[in-house]
């Protein structure tokens, strides 16, 4: 056998045994007469010794020419480290070695396999499996492993049936682009790879399957950041027979098992947030509660005062900086140029400190009196010692402007505790977004999502007021689970498709599977998606999902590792019926 332990086992209580252990060459300490040898596998690391006067000679020169990330196995001796590392599980005992097997040689790494690596992030994808052996990004897989697991186990238990749905579908307009496969065996004809099982769950409730999950590969051909892959992983879930209240409290009890069962956390009942008040008091819709610096809106006392940046704009909002009044001019001069940066456009910031001394001071003091600065103050909940930050301008921009700086404020002065977990329900979002560009709505979730039920009537006489039955879940200021309740009458369909722009016959061409479904007794159903990829980097107190998948792409979409993607051979494009040449990248 290769070995009789792993690498992370050994410990006094193993003294005098013989064992067998195989693993990677960590590092190699030679001292000439004595070489130290840190073994390596997914468990753990033990120290093992070769010594000139108790390990065979022949073993012992063998040992001399290990290098870094050797694969051997070796049988030994448990004995008691003289200096003990306590930082090690195994850092209590050594293995004095008798035999030493080299499985196989390795070149020297690019990069040190370490946590504190010398490799760059590029670098380290393009050997990524090299980086797996990290313990950095090791962990983060099996900590994925560890999430995954309680998921199914929790769903499994609440008569959850895991059905897999395909992955070869049809191509939608709706939503994000889609990644396409041309078919050989119909010449011109094109699957594309899915954005969610969307159809497919519901159809499996038309099937009387009543709760299903699915942890699912999902793709988007769209642009890329630090949470966003082109290939994702989805908790997909539905159910039959349910209302809004069934679907909340079903996934804020997965919610909660989580954070008890991975983090050890005993969460309180989850708040609940419209979207019109998330967007008043945070400026976006996935607010991050763990901190304050709400929102407060000063149009009745900034305006009129002859400020003309005020004047004339549609709001005028603030948020007080708890204890920032201490900011010199540089500091706050800062702040404005990055409010000014092109990604996020604002044209300026007004600031007011709220000195100790009760006073007010203020970089519009020219235009605003003690006592107005006094009403802002007030109005803002500001204490002595905090910074009150104001922009001003039309209503979308602003919000949106002033959420990203509170958000930058929070990160800058310690407030967003990664172990600190703030989850709250987002409800009555609004079911239709208007688009100018096109002239007409569009889904803001998306054309399966049911109207609030006592809103039916709005959609003939007013389509842009009516409310969704529709929630998110979010979790430290990022959205970590969405769903709706569905549409399952055909009529309503429809319409939802006709306010949609969709002629009959474009609506039939791509959804007539799902209306004929409905005319043979479609439950009420409703279901939610959650993130796994987000979910899992939150909770293992990080927010960039990248190092918590196995394999991932960079920021262009690529995968450096195998070089994807790739050209075609010109008789493969000519097999799918592909005209165009494609050229290698140079």
């Amino acid at each position: 056998m290769y070995r009789t332990h792993h690498c992370g086992e050994l410990s006094l209580e193993h003294l005098n045994q013989n064992v067998t252990l195989s693993g990677w060459v960590q590092k190699n300490r030679n001292k000439g007469f004595i070489i130290w040898t840190d073994l390596r596998d997914r468990y753990g690391i033990t120290q093992l010794v070769f010594d000139e006067e108790r390990t065979p000679k022949a073993v012992f020169e063998k040992a001399q020419g290990l290098g870094r990330e050797f694969v051997i196995q070796i049988q030994g001796t448990v004995i008691e480290r003289e200096s003990k590392n306590p930082n090690l599980s195994t850092g209590a005992i050594e293995v004095l070695v008798d035999d030493l097997t080299v499985l196989n040689e390795a070149k020297t790494p690019p990069f040190t396999i370490e946590d504190q690596t010398d490799g760059g992030e590029e670098l380290r994808m393009q050997y990524r499996y090299l980086d797996i052996r990290r313990s950095a990004v090791k962990e983060k897989l099996m900590f994925r492993s560890k999430v995954s697991m309680a998921v199914r186990n929790y769903l499994t238990d609440a008569g959850f049936v895991d059905v897999e749905t395909p992955y070869l579908i049809k191509s939608t307009p709706e939503g994000a682009r889609d990644f396409v496969v041309p078919s050989r065996m119909n010449a011109g004809q094109f699957y594309a790879l899915p954005q969610s099982p969307q159809t497919f769950k519901q159809l499996l409730m038309v099937g009387g399957m009543d709760k299903y999950f699915q942890i699912v590969k999902c793709f988007r051909d769209e642009d890329l950041r630090a949470d966003r892959q082109p290939e994702f992983t989805q908790i997909d879930c539905e159910m039959t027979f349910v209302e809004q209240e069934d679907i909340l409290n079903q996934f804020e009890g997965l919610t909660q098992h989580l954070l008890k069962s991975i983090k050890g956390i005993e969460p309180n009942p989850f708040p609940r947030m419209s979207y019109e008040e998330a967007m008043k008091t945070y400026g976006n819709d996935k607010p991050d509660i763990r901190f304050g610096m709400t929102f407060c809106e000063l149009n009745d006392l900034a305006q009129g005062k002859g400020f003309g940046v005020f004047d004339s704009q549609e709001l005028v909002v603030g948020i007080a900086v708890p204890q920032a009044a201490e900011m010199t001019r540089k500091e706050i001069d800062g702040l404005i140029d990055w409010v000014k940066r092109p990604q996020i456009g604002a044209k300026g910031l007004i600031w007011v400190k709220c000195n100790a001394d009760g006073s007010h001071k203020s970089s519009v003091d020219k235009f605003f009196n003690a006592a107005d600065l006094a009403q802002w103050a007030a109005r803002c909940n500001a204490k002595t010692g905090d910074l009150i930050l104001v922009l001003s301008g039309d209503s979308h921009s602003t919000r949106s402007q002033l959420s990203a700086l509170r958000m930058e404020l929070g990160e800058r002065l310690g407030l967003r505790n990664p172990e600190e977990f703030a989850p709250l329900w987002v409800t009555d979002f609004p079911l239709l977004e208007w688009d100018e560009e096109s002239k007409r709505y569009h889904a803001m979730h998306h054309p399966f999502t049911a109207p609030k039920p006592d809103q039916l009537e709005l959609l003939k006489t007013n389509p842009g007021a009516v409310k969704a039955n529709a929630y998110d879940l979010v979790l430290n200021g990022n959205e970590i689970g969405g769903g709706s309740i569905r549409i399952h009458d055909q009529a309503l369909q429809s319409q939802m498709f006709d306010l949609l722009g969709f002629s009959k016959e474009e609506a039939q061409a791509q959804f007539g599977f799902l209306m004929d479904a409905f005319q043979f007794g479609a439950p009420p159903h409703g279901g939610i998606a959650f993130g796994l990829d987000r979910l899992v980097a939150i909770l293992g107190g990080e927010e960039t999902i990248r190092d918590f998948i196995a394999f991932p792409k960079n920021n262009s979409g690529r995968d450096i590792m195998i070089d994807a993607p790739a050209s075609l051979d010109q008789n493969q494009l000519e097999e799918l019926s592909l005209k165009t040449t494609l050229t290698k990248k140079e």
